[in-house]
């Protein structure tokens, strides 16, 4: 049986997401930017959390870990290569290892780039990746700490994910990132059709930061850099598909 999965909406714009395996009873949260939202929908559904998994070390995304983990005894993942500036592991992750939440099990995705020490969890029997701020809707996180090439090869390994695969991503930055791929890729029909879904859905609480990956090949520039027409149309024929990653990701810098 899938995972369970709710949207919890933190602080002003991030999203912490709650998984529960219907056969094990087993529940984990992926990031916890506040500790208030996530307890209260645990409330809500009876849940008792189990498992913390954790993307990344922004404190936007770990902030609300220790208040969550002492209050449950849930036992906190996250990448061995970011363990001094995360939350205190029980369970160190290597790019490659899996997570088990019962009978379900996660893929570890090394995925640099915004941070240095980034990864994403891919639960392939309940079709779900949790990517945080790396692959975004319609977008990609901002270089902090890594390279373009890092980054592109980040969004290269999610892209080989199956369509299928739903997307959850840390953050809503649909407004913003829609208006940047209009303004890059403005005849996309399909951006376009999805634009106006998100307009329809918004305020509705259906979440903003959740899609198919196909929806994200076919709307999302920088998955889009290997198309010829995108290059052409800035003035970069023949170009690189990192080069031209890297001149869309420049251009949404200063947006």
């Amino acid at each position: 049986m899938p995972l369970e999965m709710r949207v919890i909406p933190c602080l002003r714009d991030n999203y912490a997401y709650l998984l529960r395996d219907p056969e094990s009873g087993r529940v984990a949260v992926v990031d916890v930017p506040d500790a208030e939202p996530v307890r209260s929908a645990l409330d809500a559904e009876g849940w008792a959390l189990t498992d913390i998994l954790i993307t990344h070390h922004h404190d936007d995304h770990i902030a609300g870990v220790p208040e969550l983990r002492a209050e449950s005894g849930a036992k906190v993942w996250g990448a061995a290569q970011d363990a001094e500036r995360l939350p205190l592991l029980d369970h160190a992750l290597s790019p490659g290892d899996s997570v088990a939440l019962g009978t379900q099990m996660a893929e570890v995705i090394d995925v640099p780039g915004h941070t240095i020490g980034h990864i994403a969890f891919h639960f392939p029997d309940s079709q779900l990746a949790f990517t945080a701020d790396s692959l975004m809707a319609l977008g990609c996180g901002r270089l902090f700490e890594g390279t373009p090439e890092q980054m592109w090869a980040s969004l290269q390994a999610l892209m080989r994910l199956p369509d299928e695969t739903r997307i959850c991503s840390g953050h809503d930055y649909s407004k913003s990132n829609g208006a940047f791929a209009t303004h890059v890729d403005p005849d996309n029909s399909a951006l376009q059709a999805r634009l106006a879904q998100l307009d329809r859905d918004r305020g509705t609480g259906a979440p903003m930061a959740v899609a198919t990956l196909a929806q994200e090949k076919a709307t999302n520039p920088f998955l889009r850099a290997g198309e010829d027409y995108l290059k052409d149309a800035h003035g970069m024929k023949g170009a690189s598909d990192l080069a031209m990653f890297t001149h869309l990701r420049s251009l949404k810098d200063t947006f």
